[in-house]
């Protein structure tokens, strides 16, 4: 057997030259963390350098949809205290439920051609997002039209209801408006979530009629 070579110590690293190193590192990780990670993670830039490269958009979106998703995990708590905590057996439709809904869809649109029901104005600062939903049963058909005045918004039309039920409709990122009807899939809690990403406040109007038993703000 042969013994191992051993190093020669002059060739070994000194305790200066690893310090070095290691704050060279050091400030390696800091600049990644200032100019990559922070921009695409959390949205913050301090040095710009993440909105030039695309990176701040990245972490905005993710914020958003944290804080989307922990919204609707304290929407749902509140759901289950309300309907209570048993989940459906099926949360799909049947064929004869599709051609039910229909039918009422068409019955509630002609019933409800005249004036908004409610209407509801508010202001959205930069960043700021709010939310409203209708308590609906289901199949209830309630028809839609919002605008936005001074800018645009991003928004998540959704659902909530008993037992961990939850339904995404439609997803939009810097719409000026959007009309149309929220048939509700099951019973709870159906409407919007509208968050302004741009650098001015914007004013968004929503007018509702239909048949919902009440108009809340969630958020």
């Amino acid at each position: 057997m042969y013994n191992a070579n051993k190093p020669n110590p002059d060739e070994l690293p000194s305790s200066a030259q690893l310090i070095r190193s290691t704050l060279a590192a050091a400030g390696v990780a800091i600049v990644l963390l200032v100019t990559v990670i922070l921009p695409a993670e959390y949205g913050i830039d301090p040095t710009r350098i993440g909105g030039v490269l695309g990176l701040t958009d990245m972490g905005d979106i993710k914020t958003q949809l944290a804080e989307e998703a922990e919204a609707d995990r304290q929407m749902q708590l509140e759901m289950q205290k309300q309907f209570g905590s048993e989940p459906k057996s099926d949360s799909q439709s049947s064929l004869i439920q599709t051609f039910v809904g229909l039918f009422i869809s068409s019955a509630q649109a002609q019933e409800t051609s005249g004036a908004w029901k409610d209407t509801v104005t508010f202001t959205l600062e930069p960043g700021q997002g709010i939310e409203y939903k209708l308590v609906m049963e289901e199949g209830a058909v309630a028809p839609f039209r919002w605008d936005v005045q001074g800018g645009v918004v991003n928004f998540d039309l959704h659902g909530d209801g008993a037992g961990g039920q939850s339904v995404s409709y439609e997803k939009g990122r810097g719409k000026p408006s959007d009309e149309g009807e929220v048939v509700a899939k099951f019973t709870g809690y159906h409407g919007w979530f509208w968050r302004n990403r741009g650098k001015e406040n914007v004013t968004v109007t929503l007018n509702l009629k239909g048949d919902y038993s009440e108009l809340k703000r969630t958020y």
